[in-house]
C-alpha cells in the first residue's frame, strides 16, 4: 500500500476502512438473528477518532452508538448521525436538556439521579443500568421494587435495561457470566412485571457475542470485535475461525538521522550507552502522543520492514531509534502499530511490553494526532 498524502504530517493514524468492513461483517455473522448491533465509539473510539470511525460504522449499517458522555453522542448529532446513541456513563442533571435536544438516551444507574431526573424538567429517555456483579455503576436486583415505583409515579420515560459482564472474555470464568446473565433475567422479570413494558434489553459486549448467542438478547454493544482485536487471548484460543482485522495503524516520519560513537550515552537520564558505532534515527513523538514511557530501551518500531529498538529514555516528544542495520532517511516512514512488507507490530505486542493491555495502548494515543481513513 503507498503512503497516502497526509499533507506532511509528522505523524498520523490510519483507519483502515476495509478492516472496519470485515470486523462489521465478521460480528454480524455471529448475531441471534434479530439482535441489533451497536457501535461502541466511547473514548473517541478507542483511539480510533469518534467522529472518524463512526461515520465509517454508520455507512456499515450499525444499528446504533455507544459514547462516554452527552457531550460525544451531541458531536455524532452535529455530524448528521440520526441512529440511536445511548450514553454509557454518567450524565449530570445540567447535561438533560442538551440529551433531550439532541434524541440521546442516558443510562440510569443511581436513585440520585434518578431523583433528579424525576424532579426535572428536561426528561431525556434513559436505559436502567443493572449491577449484577460488575460492582461498578447500576442498581442491585434488591432495589428494583422501589426503582420501578418511582418510574411509574413519575412516569419517567425508560426505554431499556442493561447489564455488563465482569468477566465473558475469560474463558475460565464461565459461571460467573451465567451468574449474572441469570441475576438480569430476574431483573426484567421484576421490571415488566412493574410495567416495564417493551424494553430494550442488552447485556453482552464482543466476548458475550462470541461465546453463546443466548447472551444477545434485543442489542449487543461492540467495541473491542469492530476496531479488530480479540477481548483477551484466552479468548481467541478457544473459538477457532474468526480473523479479526486491525483497523488502527500509526506512523511518523523519522525527522534526523546522526552517528554516535561507542560509548555515548542516549537520551534523558543516562540509562543507555551504546556499544558499538550506532547510526540513530530521532522520531517526533512520544509519551505525549501515546508512546509508553515504559518502553524506554525495550520498545521497537518499524522503518523500511525492519525492526528498530528504541534506545534510551522514551521523551514527551521525542523517541530515537537504533538503525544501524536499516536503510533510511530523513523522511522515511516509521511505524509505531501496524505492518510493514512482512513485519507487524500489532498493539497487543507495543501493550505487553509495556506491561498493560491492549485496550489502554490504543485508547491513550492522543486524540490531537490526526485520523485518516484509508482503504486496505
Amino acid at each position: 500500500m503507498s503512503t497516502p498524502n497526509f499533507n506532511n504530517l509528522k505523524t498520523w493514524i490510519e483507519i483502515d476502512s476495509a478492516a472496519v468492513k470485515k470486523n462489521f461483517r465478521t460480528i454480524k455473522s455471529r448475531l441471534k438473528s434479530g439482535t441489533k448491533l451497536w457501535s461502541v465509539v466511547k473514548s473517541n473510539a478507542y483511539g480510533h477518532g469518534l467522529l472518524t470511525f463512526s461515520k465509517l460504522a454508520n455507512d456499515l449499517g450499525v444499528d446504533g452508538f455507544c459514547v462516554d458522555s452527552v457531550i460525544e453522542g451531541a458531536k455524532l448529532r452535529d455530524n448528521y448521525i440520526r441512529k440511536p446513541i445511548l450514553v454509557l456513563g454518567p450524565t449530570l442533571p445540567d447535561l438533560f436538556a442538551k440529551a433531550l435536544q439532541n434524541d440521546i438516551t442516558v443510562t440510569i444507574s443511581n436513585f440520585e439521579i434518578l431523583k433528579k431526573l424525576a424532579a426535572s424538567k428536561y426528561k431525556p429517555r434513559f436505559h436502567l443500568k443493572i449491577d449484577t456483579g460488575m460492582h461498578r455503576q447500576g442498581f442491585y436486583v434488591e432495589e428494583l421494587s422501589k426503582v420501578s415505583r418511582l418510574i411509574t409515579n413519575y412516569q419517567l420515560p425508560i426505554t431499556g435495561t442493561y447489564t455488563h459482564f465482569a468477566s465473558a472474555k475469560d474463558i475460565n470464568y464461565p459461571t460467573y457470566t451465567e451468574i449474572q446473565f441469570k441475576k438480569f433475567l430476574e431483573a426484567i422479570k421484576i421490571l415488566e412485571n412493574s410495567g416495564g413494558k417493551n424494553l430494550i434489553k442488552h447485556a453482552a459486549a464482543t466476548g458475550a457475542v462470541l461465546i453463546n448467542k443466548k447472551y444477545h438478547l434485543d442489542a449487543v454493544r461492540v467495541g473491542m470485535g469492530l476496531y479488530g482485536y480479540w477481548p483477551s487471548k484466552e479468548l481467541e484460543m478457544q473459538i477457532p475461525g474468526i480473523n479479526f482485522a486491525p483497523v488502527l495503524s500509526w506512523h511518523v516520519l523519522v525527522s534526523e538521522i546522526k552517528n554516535l560513537k561507542k560509548g555515548d550515552f542516549v537520551g534523558y537520564d543516562l540509562i543507555e550507552r551504546v556499544n558499538r558505532p550506532t547510526k540513530m534515527a530521532v522520531l517526533p513523538i512520544g509519551y505525549w502522543h501515546g508512546f509508553p514511557r515504559a518502553l524506554s530501551s525495550i520498545g521497537q518500531v518499524l522503518i523500511s520492514g525492519k525492526r528498530a529498538r528504541v534506545l534510551g529514555r522514551v521523551s514527551m516528544d521525542i523517541i530515537v531509534v537504533d538503525v544501524t542495520d536499516i536503510n533510511c532517511k530523513v523522511g522515511s516512514k516509521a511505524t509505531i502499530i501496524g505492518n510493514q512488507k512482512s513485519e507487524e507490530i500489532p498493539a497487543t505486542e507495543l501493550a505487553f511490553q509495556s506491561g498493560t493491555t491492549h485496550y489502554e495502548a490504543i485508547t491513550r494515543i492522543n486524540p490531537l494526532i490526526e485520523r485518516k481513513t484509508t482503504n486496505g
